[in-house]
């Protein structure tokens, strides 16, 4: 198992300065979702923005401390835009 602080620092220390927001989906520690905005995923594709993520939590995956990880990536301009959408929508 591993805790949403040491999940959120191992995903910070992979992409430096990255705003990450962790929740766990269970209760039991080792099925998470995560939402990462970060300018490092500017021109890259989904799944480039997620290999990044996963190549920063590969270890606790590979030792099964981590069973499942949801992604949701944003760079800092789609996820003002969503957000601007949220607004407009409530």
């Amino acid at each position: 198992m591993i805790n949403p602080d040491d999940l959120t620092a191992m995903i910070q220390a992979g992409l430096p300065g990255a705003e990450v927001f962790v929740q766990d989906l269970t209760g039991g520690g080792d099925h998470y979702q995560a939402t990462i905005i970060s300018a490092e995923f500017a021109g890259k594709t989904l799944v480039q923005q997620h290999q990044l993520v996963y190549r920063s939590v590969n270890q606790v995956m590979a030792s099964e401390q981590l069973h499942a990880l949801a992604l949701k990536t944003f760079t800092p301009e789609k996820w003002q835009a969503q957000q601007a959408d949220v607004v407009q929508s409530s």
